[in-house]
């Protein structure tokens, strides 16, 4: 058994070790742009509401489209500064570059009754669900 305890922490490292080297530069979502943006959606009777994590982007960076059900969030994300004094980068692990997310919702939405706020770096989206138009019945004269 305590051969057992030694493997596990080398097996731990060499797991994450090949897990590093097999994991994709970038996982996004296939046919998308950039790197994704985290989102969550809740809904209710009325309206959808989105949080999507922004961080470290202005909020004047941040592009919202809605088409129908559609809604798209994108953003430029950007690094500040080089390396200071005469340094050099030894890492750099943020991502930088256009950040994008596209997703369907069941409902159309009224894009004009929409509204976004953004704080802390995060973006929240409140979505109103547009109203079904009721046939109309019309009277024979």
């Amino acid at each position: 058994m305590s051969t057992l305890l030694c493997y596990r922490p080398q097996a731990r490292r060499l797991d994450r070790l090949f897990n590093d080297l097999l994991r994709p530069a970038f996982a996004g979502e296939e046919g998308q742009e950039g790197a994704p943006i985290r989102i969550d959606v809740s809904e209710t009777a009325a309206a959808y509401t989105v949080r999507a994590d922004v961080p470290g982007v202005k909020k004047e960076e941040i592009a919202i489209e809605i088409d129908g059900n559609e809604v798209q969030i994108s953003a430029e994300l950007r690094r500040e500064g080089e390396a200071r004094d005469g340094g050099k980068w030894l890492r750099t692990e943020r991502f930088v570059g256009k950040a994008a997310r596209r997703f369907a919702l069941p409902h159309e939405i009224d894009e004009t009754k929409a509204v976004a706020t953004y704080a802390d770096g995060v973006l929240e989206l409140e979505l109103p669900k547009k109203t079904a138009v009721a046939g109309r019945r019309i009277a024979i004269q």
